[in-house]
């Protein structure tokens, strides 16, 4: 008896809250659930920042966990990946009161019971229509959020957000024939930002240049230092993709790092 009482007691932390799931093994949540992936190299107790990311249509949250353009960078900067799985392997951000923005604050108040979660350093993203769902959850729901790491999806310019997250990073190829970059008035290519520089009341952009995390794909940046947040854009001249190493480059500039690959 006394053997077996020990050997519970030795298994009760790979039991505990943090080991109930990771990876390909989903976090139940009511009828719902989500993947997450623990940074390299945890010590189990330090806080931990956040990036909520929406998958695209068609996907799930296992895919994300393992995403060499995702995972690959949340784990090497010490940030927890939460992938939340859509209903239908979509998302409902069309229009403001969508449930997907409730489960998606409900995951990170799982999260929190789970892990050692640094408010201050909760970012959101997404990929495609993932993107126009991180951008449908900010707007509703993002007074808390420190950041919004979108690529290549969003919703409408010209809807008035609620709320609104402390910096907003958008990423966008010219040639997107999936979600099509939204080229404003006068072949305005500032527009898909549009929404945020309204919202947080900005003037004139100061342009960056051309940056890059690779040496194969360049992207042209522009920046918004404005009264009520930050706006940053990266535009470049490909398609429907997820740029490599662009991710992990918001990440670090976000953490005050000096950005790096991968």
């Amino acid at each position: 008896m006394k053997y077996l009482l020990f050997l519970a007691l030795l298994l009760l932390p790979a039991m505990g809250p943090s080991k109930a799931c990771h990876g390909a093994a989903p976090c139940a949540l009511d009828d719902r659930s989500y993947h997450i992936r623990l940074p390299d190299d945890w010590d189990g107790e330090t806080l931990l920042p956040v990036l909520l990311h929406f998958h695209g249509w068609g996907r799930q949250g296992d895919l994300i966990v393992n995403h060499q353009r995702i995972s690959g960078h949340t784990r090497r900067r010490g940030v927890l990946l939460v992938a939340p799985n859509g209903n239908g392997r979509t998302w409902n951000f069309w229009r403001a009161g969508s449930a997907d923005v409730a489960f998606a604050a409900r995951v990170l108040e799982d999260v929190a019971e789970r892990f050692p979660v640094d408010p201050a350093q909760i970012y959101v993203s997404g990929y495609s229509y993932g993107a126009a769902m991180a951008w449908r959850y900010v707007c509703d729901n993002g007074a808390e959020v420190a950041a919004l790491l979108a690529v290549s999806g969003s919703i409408a310019q010209d809807e008035d957000c609620a709320q609104g997250p402390g910096e907003v990073r958008h990423v966008h190829g010219l040639e997107d024939t999936v979600m099509d970059f939204p080229v404003g008035p006068g072949g305005d290519q500032t527009y898909p930002v549009h929404l945020w520089r309204d919202h947080f009341g900005c003037g004139d952009a100061r342009h960056e240049g051309i940056w890059q995390a690779v040496d194969w794909l360049k992207l042209d940046r522009r920046v918004w230092e404005c009264d009520g947040g930050k706006v940053t854009l990266d535009v470049h001249a490909g398609g429907h993709f997820i740029p490599h190493g662009w991710i992990g480059w918001q990440l670090d500039q976000l953490m005050g790092r000096e950005p790096r690959y991968p």
